[in-house]
């Protein structure tokens, strides 16, 4: 385990220092530009009043093509073909999400080392195979993505273990266990109820709410748009929210207060079709409980 960590770091470092420079040489068009193209023509387009209109404007998608898909990415992650799996996208070099393992392994000092996590929306583990390497150094990992029907069967089949467990919901990983985090990364702007969720988040009784990888806008209100997204991934459209981080704090500051907040993966963009600009930017957030 050793050596793999140490030649995760090395590779992360490598691509960090390169992502550093363009950073640093490009001008802000062409970074912004890069970053676009990094998300590979994913689109977010039109302004809706409510979840239903999107919904009717939206294709849909396959759910067994993208769960079949994100196995076969997670496949060859757990056979070392592949460094880790992000939306079924496979990638030769770890990028470690350092914000959020900060906030885990935060929570993880305050347990005297032991880390217990409902991952909402967590697909096949995608998270935790991630950060394993981290996770691996604890002694005592608990685990648990709270996924739909199909990639909970799935994932129990392929890929449960002592440390990870797929459930269909919250109240049933509380069941089981009581977390020190709820996590929310990639989800929240595809959840409808998203106040719903969070109160149970809070209801959970846990330590801490991590949000990362959520688009975020300076607007009173979140903003209801349709995400499109590109064949080479998996051709779909569905409803997609960019978050009011306004309300999204409102819904937290009784409860839990935030201790950090950081720029996550995806960078910024624009939704399209619209006649006022809607500009936003992928966020994360690391909440304590008061």
């Amino acid at each position: 385990m050793e050596k793999n960590v140490i030649d995760g770091e090395t590779r992360m470092r490598s691509g960090s220092r390169v992502r550093y420079w363009l950073r640093m040489c490009l001008p802000p068009l062409l970074v912004d530009a890069y970053r676009k193209w990094a998300r590979k023509g994913v689109r977010f387009v039109g302004a809706y009043p409510d979840w239903a209109s999107a919904r009717a404007a939206s294709v849909g998608y396959d759910a067994q093509l993208i769960l079949d898909r994100v196995s076969t990415a997670q496949d060859k992650v757990l056979r070392g073909e592949a460094a880790y799996e992000r939306d079924s996208v496979t990638f030769d070099v770890v990028e470690y999400p350092f914000p959020l393992l900060a906030g885990l392994l935060r929570a993880a000092n305050e347990t005297g080392g032991a880390l217990r996590v409902i991952d909402f929306g967590g697909a096949l583990g995608s998270t935790y195979f991630q950060c394993r390497a981290f996770l691996d150094r604890l002694p005592m990992v608990h685990w648990h993505v709270v996924e739909q029907a199909n990639f909970v069967e799935h994932g129990r089949a392929r890929f449960e273990s002592d440390r990870l467990r797929f459930v269909s919901t919250i109240s049933a990983s509380q069941e089981i266990m009581r977390p020190d985090v709820v996590l929310f990364c990639s989800v929240l702007q595809y959840i409808e109820d998203v106040a719903v969720r969070l109160q149970e988040a809070i209801d959970s009784g846990c330590a801490y709410i991590i949000i990362d990888r959520t688009p975020m806008s300076v607007l009173d209100d979140d903003a209801l748009c349709v995400q499109h997204v590109p064949a080479e991934i998996y051709a779909a459209s569905y409803p997609c929210a960019i978050l009011s981080e306004a309300r999204l704090r409102s819904l937290l500051d009784d409860h839990f207060e935030l201790i950090a907040e950081f720029d996550a993966l995806g960078g910024g963009g624009e939704v399209e079709g619209v006649k006022t600009a809607v500009p936003f930017f992928y966020k994360g957030m690391i909440w304590r409980k008061r």
